[in-house]
């Protein structure tokens, strides 16, 4: 006779405990989806111009929108005494902020909602003994980053009401990696409980993987802040910029000091951007023929070659994107991919780096001891 005893939850068999990983894994996967979507309507919000017209951070009221034509009216003139209403809209009528209005509070409806998705599973899991030990922190962790980007949300927005026309780049991108950082992090996560077989793995293998997944986020990054000084209506030819391989230098450093050229200076973003994206591509493809000679036909090689096709189309489609000066398609399927370009890399990340930090100390991975009577 077989006795088996899970060190998270002695009644359990290994049978329930699979059960426990899979329910899970496909709830962090769809907390996953709910993010990438709330990251494409952030993109919406964006390219429309949307972002400002809710003036107030209301957690609680603001899940409703006006319910009266009173109550639109008394929105619309909070937001007719904020810049951008003179400087872009000021011919906008009441329909015309109804439109701009609904993008932005679907981007924060999307927000309370992924919240909800997230914490009450969460309570759920964790009352019925699911989850157990480091799984328990990593989920708090999340949950904590999701209540941050609500507040770095508002704080972006703030940027925007007072003295500019739109919100502060900077904080823009800071929103945006760390919506990036909450998605790695749940497929992170996911991806340490899917059953997967040992692979031969090099520490050069973790190393590299780790800094694809470094870069992307820096581009991401880096994405963020075009979009913020709408970098890429200029500069839209290629292979060339402004006429040559780079712009001049005078262009590159014509800020004071040198670091604003770094968040401030359109050429300068948009060359930044275009660099790490050829560096992002370079990477993938030494990962890839590195991992075919070291370990061909393996979960990583298939992994490293999947991941040179994201990178390859998302390269496509941000040339695309600059060459037609970022129609709302174009601009939206850039930043989706970019998603999908980080879930490649976070889980290429993940599955290299298990028995270092990662799925080793998983406590729904528990040891099984077997004793035989």
């Amino acid at each position: 006779m077989t006795e088996t005893t899970l060190s998270a939850n002695p009644s359990k068999t290994a049978a329930s405990l699979a059960a426990d990983r899979s329910a899970v894994r496909i709830w962090l996967y769809c907390i996953a989806a709910l993010v990438l979507a709330m990251v494409v309507v952030g993109g919406a919000t964006r390219l429309t111009e949307s972002g400002l017209s809710i003036t107030e951070w209301q957690p609680i009221r603001g899940v409703l929108p006006p319910l009266s034509h009173d109550a639109w009216v008394r929105e619309f003139d909070r937001y007719k005494e904020i810049p951008q209403y003179s400087a872009l809209f000021s011919n906008l009528d009441l329909s015309g902020f109804k439109f701009i209005f609904f993008w932005e509070w679907s981007h924060r409806l999307l927000g309370r909602l992924i919240g909800v998705a997230f914490a009450v599973p969460l309570v759920v899991f964790w009352a019925r003994g699911t989850l157990s030990g480091i799984l328990k922190l990593k989920l708090v962790g999340v949950l904590a980053l999701g209540a941050l980007q609500g507040v770095v949300g508002w704080w972006m927005v703030e940027s925007g009401l007072v003295g500019r026309i739109e919100v502060a780049q900077q904080r823009l991108a800071i929103h945006l990696l760390l919506a990036s950082l909450t998605f790695a992090a749940l497929i992170w996560i996911a991806s340490s409980l899917a059953p997967r077989g040992a692979e031969r793995r090099a520490r050069w293998q973790r190393i590299l993987a780790l800094a694809i997944l470094f870069v992307t986020f820096a581009q991401i990054f880096l994405g963020a802040l075009v979009a913020g000084l709408r970098a890429g209506r200029v500069y839209n030819t290629w292979p060339l910029m402004d006429g040559g391989l780079a712009p001049p230098a005078g262009v590159l450093t014509a800020l004071h000091p040198f670091w604003r050229n770094l968040t401030d200076n359109v050429a300068m973003v948009q060359f930044q951007h275009r660099m790490v994206a050829y560096a992002l591509l370079a990477l993938a493809i030494a990962q890839a023929i590195a991992t075919a000679r070291f370990a061909p036909r393996t979960g990583a090689a298939r992994r490293a070659i999947g991941f040179v096709h994201v990178v390859a189309l998302q390269v496509v489609l941000g040339i695309t994107t600059l060459l037609l000066a970022v129609p709302l398609w174009a601009g939206l399927l850039h930043q989706a991919f970019a998603m999908v370009v980080l879930a490649f890399a976070a889980r290429n990340a993940q599955a290299l780096t298990e028995g270092n930090f990662g799925r080793a100390n998983d406590p729904l991975r528990t040891k099984v001891k077997s004793t035989v009577s």
